[in-house]
């Protein structure tokens, strides 16, 4: 499998958990997470779609975690 092929099922996969999930904000910042989850993954050597969409996932609700704690500290 390619790496485009293997970014775009891990895209894929993670984009669609989000949205059926109700978690899935804004597509412009929601793709630019998944998708700086995923290359960062990449660079460490991961090519398993699915591995690369669950991390790529529990990045994306880490950050909406940290999101949300500022935003009702703040």
């Amino acid at each position: 499998m390619s790496i485009r092929c293997t970014v775009e099922s891990a895209f894929f996969i993670a984009w669609s958990f989000l949205e059926k999930s109700g978690e899935l904000g804004p597509p412009d910042v929601s793709a630019n997470i998944l998708l700086d989850a995923i290359e960062a993954q990449l660079k460490t050597g991961e090519r398993r779609p699915l591995m690369l969409a669950n991390r790529a996932i529990d990045a994306y609700r880490h950050l909406n975690q940290s999101a949300g704690r500022e935003a009702r500290l703040g």
